[in-house]
């Protein structure tokens, strides 16, 4: 088992860190001040070696020190040494910072593919528009010929009724009946409602 690597001054002994830790439990600030000393420096590189970003674990480490002296009455001595109990605290926070980070990143992800999806599928609007071409070609083979013919002469060449009449050589009422008929043929293979 390795052994913590202290910065800065000496640590107290654990009987004495242990006694530090109630005296905060009760509020003391210069036992916290204390605490801080002992500590700072392996609550730092607990963190840094999880974390690897200086700046971070600057950060990290400050906030472990703060739940010290605001959770210093739950701590158990029965439980493990005081140091042990400041480690696992940093160590938690650590990971806690590791995983907020890389969710984070994970939503910008997502958010950053969402941009880029298109507002339609341009395959499937392909897909859609061949097929509806298709089924309008089947209807139009299920039309007699006078009506296929005025259909396609007014709706695909856009000529007037009665261009459509001078086209086929009829009256301009027979190419109107023909071309409503043709009409309501196709509306019914097609399945639309009126």
């Amino acid at each position: 088992m390795k052994e913590a690597v202290h910065i800065g001054t000496k640590p107290p002994s654990e009987p004495g860190l242990q006694e530090l830790v109630g005296r905060v439990a009760l509020g003391d600030e210069e036992a916290f001040a204390a605490v801080y000393d002992a500590v700072a420096g392996p609550v730092l590189g607990v963190v840094r070696a999880v974390l690897r970003d200086h700046a971070q674990s600057e950060e990290v480490a400050q906030e472990v020190l703060v739940e010290v002296w605001r959770t210093a009455p739950r701590y158990r001595p029965d439980r493990g040494t005081a140091m042990n109990w400041i480690l696992t605290l940093s160590h938690r926070r650590a990971i806690d910072r590791v995983r907020s980070v890389e969710a984070a990143a994970a939503r910008d992800h997502k958010a950053a593919l969402l941009d880029r999806t298109p507002e339609f599928d341009e395959v499937t609007e392909q897909v859609e528009a061949r097929l509806e071409r298709e089924q309008v070609r089947r209807c139009l083979r299920t039309l007699t010929e006078i009506q296929r013919q005025a259909v396609t002469l007014a709706y695909y060449r856009g000529l007037t009724y009665r261009q459509v009449a001078e086209a086929l050589a009829l009256p301009l009422g027979t190419v109107k009946t023909r071309l409503r008929d043709g009409l309501i043929r196709l509306r019914d293979c097609l399945g639309v409602t009126a």
